[in-house]
């Protein structure tokens, strides 16, 4: 559906987007990560036609977006994260308006106004001038003007900013719902929403790409090297005794009751080699071993490792990890 490839961007000295290359398949959601700064609102303009590119291309539906820049465009839906809308307009004035500029066949453009005020739910708010809306309403009308055209490709930063949490269902909802007829790239900096709706994530930082995977793979391939989930039968006491007792175990969680008799332990280790060293001495204590196991990463744990050292273009996602520092920086705050 959509191919980037070789994608770079300057602003005259300044390096935005460094020669990155990515797909969008039909049909699909990918989320689309980084920290600020990393270039993600520059990569997502470009893909949008809004800015040029300094090099590379973009190919949306078999259509370049410089050298056949209108029908390539025709096949976008763009949200930024700032809506673009009108505030001295009403919102189904602002939607019609919108329609005929994306050319919208007149006879078709009252349906398709209705059909998208509907699925965002701001029907009732159809005569409300827009400057007088709550930002979560400016929001929803942004998202509706993204819709109109049928576009197949839809591209939405920061969709949910300013909702409220029954609002984010239901966005979410409808992003899941735009799956079957469009391809989506959806950027976000809150992670649990990339990952309740996204399979692939792309993560990008320093305008270079870090990461290219599903979800569940990234979650699995990568794990806590000094973090285990232990789940055993017995006393937590002694448990807990016999664990400390062991050289290399730095740290151990409040126990989590499973059922009688059954807990969950989350162990700090100095090393790896430890865990053989637990499970011998557990065993050797009648203690037994329900599940043993090293701890998955969530994304936004994924994200962190990724994000957190920013020099020289790494061969894997392996020399990412090992030169990882043990505290990195907030990836949220601005460069």
């Amino acid at each position: 559906m959509v191919e980037i490839k070789n994608l770079t961007k300057h602003y005259g000295r300044n390096v935005a987007v460094k020669n990155i290359s990515f797909e969008i398949r039909d049909n699909e959601i990918l989320g689309f990560l980084g920290p600020n700064g990393a270039g993600k609102s520059t990569t997502m303009n470009i893909i949008a036609g809004y800015l040029p590119s300094t090099e590379g291309t973009v190919t949306i539906n078999g259509f370049d977006i410089t050298e056949q820049a209108s029908e390539a465009k025709k096949c976008i839906g763009y949200l930024p994260e700032i809506p673009p809308v009108y505030p001295d307009m009403r919102v189904e004035e602002y939607l019609k308006f919108v329609a005929g500029l994306k050319g919208v066949k007149r006879g078709e453009i009252p349906k398709q106004v209705e059909d998208s005020m509907e699925r965002l739910h701001i029907s009732d708010m159809r005569r409300r001038l827009i400057r007088n809306l709550s930002k979560g309403y400016k929001q929803r009308v942004g998202f509706a003007q993204a819709l109109l055209g049928n576009p197949k490709l839809l591209i939405l930063d920061e969709p949910t900013v300013g909702l409220d949490p029954a609002q984010v269902s239901e966005v979410r909802k409808l992003i899941l719902d735009l799956k079957q007829d469009h391809s989506i790239i959806f950027s976000s900096h809150i992670l649990a929403e990339v990952s309740a709706v996204c399979e692939r994530v792309v993560i990008i930082n320093k305008g270079e790409i870090k990461a290219i995977d599903t979800i569940a793979h990234l979650e699995e391939s990568m794990t806590a090297d000094t973090t285990l989930d232990l789940t055993a039968d017995g006393e937590t006491t002694k448990t807990v005794r016999i664990l400390k007792d062991i050289r290399g175990v730095t740290n151990i969680s409040e126990p989590e009751k499973i059922s009688e008799n059954r807990y969950h332990y989350r162990i700090e280790l100095k090393d790896e080699s430890v865990r053989n060293e637990i499970m011998s001495a557990l065993v050797a204590n009648q203690i037994g071993i329900v599940e043993m196991s090293m701890a998955k990463l969530s994304l936004e744990q994924v994200f962190l490792k990724v994000t957190a050292n920013s020099g020289k273009k790494r061969s894997s996602l392996q020399d990412l990890l090992d030169e990882t520092p043990e505290s990195p920086e907030n990836p949220y705050d601005a460069e």
